[in-house]
């Protein structure tokens, strides 16, 4: 029995492990192919977005879910999130600055520059309600 016990622990501190550094790495410059990139994420987390920038909505992880390079030659950028359940997207933004969208088309968020800035754009999904599947979409084009 203990060591069953044991073996659970392990088992779950791994599971532990794997989730925590689940965050995707993505790099890309303008002109990307294929367009649009997709990342499959599951919304949600511990953290209340609000507390991070006051506009923000929904339930964040506490490290971002994606984060994103992009060199920009000054065109646009868009990145949306497209689930079932009711979703929210927190950026953090090159120039730090917080972006946050939630229901651009009823239940899917997203933001979208003109003149995209190079730099690292940190992406949280947020869950408003209950956390589900999601798929983030990262663009030059449209949605």
């Amino acid at each position: 029995m203990n060591r069953l016990l044991a073996a659970a622990g392990v088992a779950a501190c791994a599971l532990l492990a794997t989730q925590a550094s689940a965050q995707e790495q993505i790099s890309l410059s303008a002109g990307f192919v294929p367009d649009p990139v997709s990342v499959e994420i599951y919304s949600g987390g511990p953290t209340d977005a609000s507390g991070i920038a006051g506009s923000c909505v929904g339930m964040v992880a506490d490290q971002p879910d994606i984060s994103l390079t992009f060199r920009s030659q000054g065109g646009p950028l868009g990145i949306a999130v497209y689930s079932s359940g009711d979703t929210s997207l927190v950026i953090n933004g090159p120039d730090g600055r917080w972006y946050c969208n939630d229901d651009a088309d009823g239940l899917n968020p997203q933001l979208r520059w003109g003149r995209a800035p190079s730099g690292q754009y940190d992406i949280w999904v947020g869950a408003v309600g209950d956390a589900a599947p999601s798929t983030v979409l990262i663009t030059e084009g449209s949605f």
